[in-house]
């Protein structure tokens, strides 16, 4: 895995109901920018959103926001960034977020982030890219969707080698540290041709 130079994070417009939501999100931010890593995210200042990406700009790092016009236009864009795009629409979003970065790493949020990290999931799938994708579970927060993917091997809908590519820690550092170590899969293979 070629080292990272910049992350997308995926997170909530809302702040959640626990206070360690926002304070992750915040030093999530901050520890990126301490290492030198470019922050590529939704482009919102609300929330998740705006919480990681002020963490980053208190300690001087490259932020990339990326937002629809149509979300601009409610008024809830980050204003105190250096390089905010507003593009045409949640498609352009996701694809130029995706062009942007060297991994993808989705915090806690709701049917938009999902969305998203499932969006990357599958492009990985299919070979569209082979960088890395994960978890940072905060709270178990994303123990009930591990579940879920672990029941859809054991179902044979997802292949085994398809669930490993989507990785979990509840630290940034472990996080980083399975990336570094992310190996890219072979041909894409998601159809079993001899299931009956």
């Amino acid at each position: 895995m070629p080292a990272l130079s910049s992350v997308c994070v995926f997170c909530g417009s809302n702040g959640g109901a626990a206070p360690a939501y926002l304070e992750t999100a915040t030093a999530v931010g901050r520890s990126l920018a301490e290492r030198g890593l470019r922050l590529v995210y939704g482009g919102g200042r609300v929330g998740m959103m705006g919480a990681i990406a002020d963490g980053a700009l208190q300690a001087g790092g490259d932020v990339v926001g990326v937002i629809p016009q149509q979300i601009y236009d409610l008024e809830i864009g980050h204003e105190g960034l250096a390089d905010l795009r507003v593009v045409g629409s949640m498609h352009e979003r996701k694809a130029l977020m995706a062009e942007l970065a060297d991994a993808f790493v989705a915090l806690p949020g709701g049917i938009g982030t999902f969305e998203e990290l499932f969006e990357v999931y599958t492009w990985a799938q299919l070979g569209l890219h082979r960088k890395p994708l994960g978890l940072l579970d905060v709270a178990g927060y994303y123990a009930p969707l591990e579940t879920m993917l672990d029941h859809a091997v054991e179902e044979r809908f997802l292949r085994p080698e398809t669930r490993a590519m989507l990785v979990r820690d509840d630290s940034l550092d472990g996080l980083l540290a399975r990336f570094a170590a992310w190996q890219a899969p072979g041909a894409p293979k998601w159809i079993d041709r001899d299931a009956t």
